[in-house]
């Protein structure tokens, strides 16, 4: 089955008329796109563009010989013709199916929002889903899946990849989505720039993109980068590292978000911190309060049963003493505040334990603050007397799970080397502690990414 591409865009097109944004102004060439449509083995054609028949000359198609114009949502852009000569476009009711006189077979899929979702069967068997801007499948689809008592993986998936990351979340925890899925991302919009930025953050969720008149073979393998097993994100203070290392994992299912900031009491602004990191993860997503990392690391080796996490699960920043002042570091060596999470216990935690799912650890900077209140780190005859020593098994057995774990791992760190040197020495020796976990845990990492400004570095990988 072959899939042709006549427009990879948003309704209105990239770049939108008028706009003055970033993204518009840089959508040129390859980066400009038309409204998605989709025409199919040359009979089929899904969603109208601009100029159909032009866009089909341009990519060395016909609409000649198409027998049916399917719509997948209410059309908010520029006007669309239909060209002379194509039957008036239609719509499948969900959960219908229709057969073409050629061999395809197009079932409808509800979608949770106005629009439908089309699953298209191939004359050979290949199957491809396509579903309309902003949409995500309203439970799980997959016709395919009925004759076989199983969920049978899509050849090909074409979504809107970036606004609707969730959406590939629900197919992949479905089965429907698989190694093998070539994912490819549509209805493309102006909230990602055009070029590299575009094609890193696909990458990230496993996913690809292609211009405009691009033709796909459904079931023809296209690798994508390789997803990293272990990812650091580094950054200082609201430098948006968070939010990037939410970004990497929201089209996955099952992710485990292992919150070390804990709770303060009396602290609003604290709260609000978490009730906004709250509001930004996916609702799917579990949340797990604990400093106890090793275990959930260990938990997906095989062989290991991993233990409770157990005493660490406290609350760091509640900690009285100079562990608190090095807590408050965040602008000028510390752990940055947009660390701020955590809605369940540790228990919560510790009844996953034996699962593979992906984790998300924001942050180390609050995990290494805790570690070092539970060591005496801030007491300088402690430190001399065994303290030091403490810290560096604590450290070293946190990078040891990290380099033997088979799961999925980001994990969020403030960088604070390049700030004011701290005036005290509880800021000063936090701040050294922290470099050198960062960069211990760093070297167990297949990517290292540097958050500035909202924009992310790749150190590595």
């Amino acid at each position: 089955m072959d899939v042709t591409l006549l427009g990879t865009g948003a309704p209105q097109g990239l770049p939108r008329p008028g706009c003055p944004c970033a993204a518009c102004a840089t959508a040129v060439g390859d980066g400009a796109r038309a409204a998605t449509a989709l025409l199919v083995d040359g009979v089929l054609l899904i969603d109208l563009t601009p100029g159909p028949a032009f866009a089909a000359a341009r990519a060395g198609r016909s609409l000649a010989g198409v027998r049916q114009v399917l719509l997948s949502h209410p059309h908010d852009g520029p006007a669309m013709e239909v060209p002379a000569g194509l039957p008036q476009p239609g719509r499948v009711a969900d959960g219908r199916e229709l057969a073409l006189l050629d061999g395809h077979r197009v079932r409808a899929v509800a979608v949770d929002i106005p629009g439908t979702g089309y699953e298209i069967t191939g004359a050979d068997g290949e199957r491809l889903l396509y579903l309309p801007p902003g949409a995500a499948p309203a439970g799980l689809a997959g016709g395919g899946d009925r004759d076989r008592g199983g969920a049978v993986p899509y050849d090909l998936v074409l979504l809107d990849v970036l606004e609707r990351p969730d959406a590939l979340a629900r197919l992949r925890a479905g089965g429907l989505v698989d190694a093998a899925t070539d994912v490819v991302a549509v209805h493309v919009d102006h909230g990602v720039p055009p070029g590299p930025e575009l094609h890193r953050r696909l990458a990230a969720a496993g996913a690809r993109a292609v211009a405009d008149g691009s033709s796909l073979v459904v079931g023809e393998y296209h690798a994508v980068p390789d997803l990293p097993r272990r990812t650091l994100v580094l950054g200082g203070a609201r430098s948006g590292k968070s939010v990037e290392a939410e970004r990497r994992l929201e089209a996955f299912p099952d992710v485990v978000y292992v919150a070390t900031g804990g709770t303060r009491d009396g602290d609003e602004d604290w709260a609000q911190r978490v009730s906004l990191h709250r509001e930004r993860r996916p609702g799917s997503w579990r949340t797990v309060e604990t400093c106890d990392l090793v275990p959930l690391l260990e938990a997906a080796r095989p062989g290991k049963e991993a233990a409770r996490p157990g005493r660490e699960a406290g609350r760091p920043s509640e900690v009285g003493g100079p562990g608190r002042v090095a807590a408050s570091q965040g602008d000028i060596g510390g752990p940055g505040a947009d660390a701020a999470e955590g809605v369940a216990t540790a228990g919560a935690g510790a009844d996953r334990a034996a699962d593979a799912s992906p984790l998300l650890i924001d942050c180390l900077a609050l995990w290494l603050t805790h570690v070092m209140d539970e060591v005496g780190a801030w007491d300088e005859e402690t430190w001399a007397a065994g303290g030091r020593q403490a810290l560096r098994e604590r450290t070293d057995a946190l990078v040891a799970a990290v380099r033997a774990t088979s799961r999925p791992v980001v994990a969020v760190s403030n960088e604070v080397g390049s700030g004011v040197v701290p005036a005290t020495p509880a800021g000063r020796r936090f701040r050294d502690e922290l470099g050198r976990l960062n960069a211990a845990f760093a070297a167990e990492c297949e990517q290292v990414l540097l958050v500035v400004a909202g924009q992310a570095l790749a150190l590595r990988g």
